[in-house]
């Protein structure tokens, strides 16, 4: 049978402060077969430490290995891990003086390889509104569902999805790691989705700062546009501040591209490309 380390992966990542945040709360990992990207609440205390525990706890499964087969388990501990860090990083500002309603806070979207008796596949998650999308066959499908008072007002159907996208509480979301100070949100639970590796030969994960600023057809031209998944990454933060920018934008793009060959990845060779490709080497 086929593991999961025998699948071939390629990945492009990008981020940017944008036009109107001082900093960047947004963090991103990009280790195979990892892939998370986390946006810290911007209306909250130190979102950029929230997000980097994120990165951090997710950053072990990439270097220490896991249970392929029991990849559900895998995410739910490591965003337990998570939760449980960033509630006692609260504790422990709030202990040194900071206000009584101090709360971190931040998103997580994870792009998971597990293994199934039918092979490799894609073990999904989300936490709040970041996204993670599919582009297959020339197709782009949203696969997260956001964690947003407007999605839940669409769900209701009391608003359009096209409402939703102007919606001056677009940007409330409803479940969130850490946040402890949110009225009414759903810390730490994730929604799950498996599969196939053919069903999402291009995956990409972002941050609001993204979908919020480019539309969905355009998120699919880009990404049907752009045969390196570097590029693609960097296009959709581009297009992003060209839109405005009004918001940290984050995008993780990965590709499905076989099985892995019995000689090691070149990532030398890679590199040289990609300076021939941008005009660094004759």
């Amino acid at each position: 049978m086929i593991g999961v380390s025998q699948v071939e992966l390629h990945h492009g990542s990008a981020t940017d402060v944008g036009l109107v945040r001082s900093a960047n709360e947004d963090a991103y990992l990009a280790n195979p077969p990892v892939f998370v990207v986390a946006d810290g609440m911007g209306g909250h205390d130190r979102g950029d430490v929230a997000s980097g525990i994120v990165i951090e706890e997710f950053a072990r499964l990439a270097a220490d290995g896991y249970d392929a087969a029991r990849g559900a388990e895998v995410i739910a501990s490591t965003l337990q891990a998570v939760q449980d860090r960033i509630l006692a990083y609260d504790a422990e500002q709030r202990a040194n003086g900071a206000p009584a309603s101090f709360s971190a806070g931040t998103t997580a979207v994870v792009a998971l390889l597990v293994d199934s008796d039918d092979g490799p596949r894609w073990l999904l998650a989300n936490v709040g509104d970041s996204r993670i999308y599919r582009h297959t066959d020339g197709l782009l499908e949203q696969v997260s569902v956001d964690h947003s008072l407007v999605q839940e007002m669409v769900e209701a159907g009391q608003i359009s999805a096209e409402a939703a996208a102007v919606h001056p509480s677009r940007n409330v979301i409803t479940r969130a790691l850490g946040g402890s100070a949110l009225p009414g949100s759903v810390s730490g639970e994730a929604d799950f989705f498996l599969m196939p590796l053919a069903a999402a030969e291009r995956l990409l994960l972002c941050s609001d700062g993204v979908s919020g600023m480019v539309s969905d057809e355009q998120i699919g031209a880009i990404l049907g546009g752009c045969e390196d998944p570097r590029d693609a990454a960097e296009q959709l933060v581009a297009a992003a501040l060209s839109a405005g920018g009004h918001d940290n934008a984050t995008a993780v793009v990965v590709d499905v591209v076989g099985l892995t060959h019995t000689d090691p990845y070149d990532s030398d060779a890679q590199r040289v490309s990609l300076e021939q490709k941008l005009g660094a080497l004759p």
